[in-house]
């Protein structure tokens, strides 16, 4: 990382920023070009890795670039403001980037996933409805490597 200065170490505070962040962007080798998708998603941290879990329909681009390569790119990030700073403009932000295999959870897997994404997104506790997974395809992306950075004022 060129700023070094910028850059998160601590793997709670990266987590953190995670649990804040309301999207990520998870990155697929496409041809002729990569594949980005923005996505809601669940995190959790076991057994000291960052475990993300994403959804969607059974079908799709998506899935087909997952089946020919698994390895996967999320980024995440928070934007707090643009900046005057003297001379010239910044922007106060804090971002994540981890890298991974996605790989399709099943069973009482895709059942926790969509709980912890639920949760995420503000609906914990409201029960999940597992008929949903008829017409769901649920990956759980364990992060091998991950990097934060943030830019305060």
């Amino acid at each position: 990382m060129r700023r070094s200065d910028r850059e998160i170490t601590d793997k709670n505070e990266i987590f953190d920023v995670l649990r804040r962040a309301d999207t990520v962007r998870l990155g697929i080798n496409g041809e002729p070009y990569p594949y980005v998708v923005p996505l809601s998603f669940g995190l959790e941290e076991r057994d000291g890795q960052i475990i993300i879990y994403v959804h969607g329909a059974k079908e799709g681009l998506k899935h087909e670039l997952i089946k020919k390569d698994s390895h996967v790119c999320i980024e995440a990030d928070i934007f707090y403001r643009y900046a005057e700073t003297n001379p010239g403009f910044t922007t106060v932000y804090e971002s994540v980037i981890g890298f991974g295999a996605a790989e399709e959870a099943l069973g009482e897997e895709a059942v926790r996933g969509c709980e912890l994404l639920l949760e995420h997104c503000g609906f914990g506790g409201c029960g999940f409805d597992r008929a949903g997974l008829m017409h769901t395809r649920v990956y759980k992306i364990v992060l091998h490597s991950v990097t934060g950075k943030r830019r305060f004022l």
